[in-house]
């Protein structure tokens, strides 16, 4: 918090580590990695899932395919297999990732190469950063670039997370996707805008 010290388990050396921990949640160090591992997970997700609710909408709108806003998603009829097949499919794979991942923060090097992929296998000791064809360009090669990179994923990530919870509570007021809100509040920002959707029924 600004003016306050950062607590003792936070000594800057994470990634993002700005000494923001009030509820001293990461207190314990074995908490602090698993926190640390949960919202580098959450970042990846919330950017790829921001990508997933602004894309569509985008190449709707350019005329370059029709696809159904994010929030319609589930209803529709154009994928090669129903969507309750496919939200199960990817259930079980994420369960069967994220099983994986979570041995591997338990006992570090124990599940760390890829059994699709032999030979692609995760930095020794950096749970949480894959590497070989996970990393195609090779970044990261030194410790003060890995170093900056994972501080800039992070950074992206969470505000990824903030945007997300953005596109959810636009839609809940507005009823349309990311893209249209932003559009709308550009064309007449002074009546569009977050103040208008937080009245709005008052």
């Amino acid at each position: 918090m600004p003016g306050t010290a950062a607590p003792s388990h936070l000594k800057g050396m994470l990634p993002g580590d700005y000494g923001f921990d009030p509820l001293n949640l990461g207190e314990d160090s074995k908490d602090l990695d698993w926190y640390v591992q949960a919202e580098l997970q959450h970042a990846r997700w919330a950017m790829l899932g921001v990508a997933g609710m602004a894309a569509p909408e985008l190449l709707t709108m350019f005329g370059v395919s029709d696809l159904p806003n994010w929030h319609d998603a589930p209803f529709y009829n154009g994928y090669f297999a129903s969507s309750t097949t496919l939200f199960t499919v990817q259930m079980f794979m994420m369960n069967w990732a994220e099983i994986r991942r979570w041995q591997d923060i338990k006992n570090p090097g124990s599940v760390s190469e890829d059994p699709a992929f032999p030979g692609n296998k995760l930095p020794a000791g950096d749970v949480g950063y894959p590497g070989g064809i996970f990393n195609p360009m090779n970044y990261g090669k030194s410790t003060d670039e890995l170093k900056a990179l994972k501080a800039k994923e992070i950074a992206n990530g969470r505000l990824a997370m903030v945007a997300a919870l953005g596109c959810f509570i636009q839609y809940d007021h507005t009823g349309v996707g990311p893209v249209e809100n932003l559009t709308s509040h550009l064309s007449n920002p002074g009546v569009n805008n977050v103040f208008k959707a937080a009245f709005i029924g008052f």
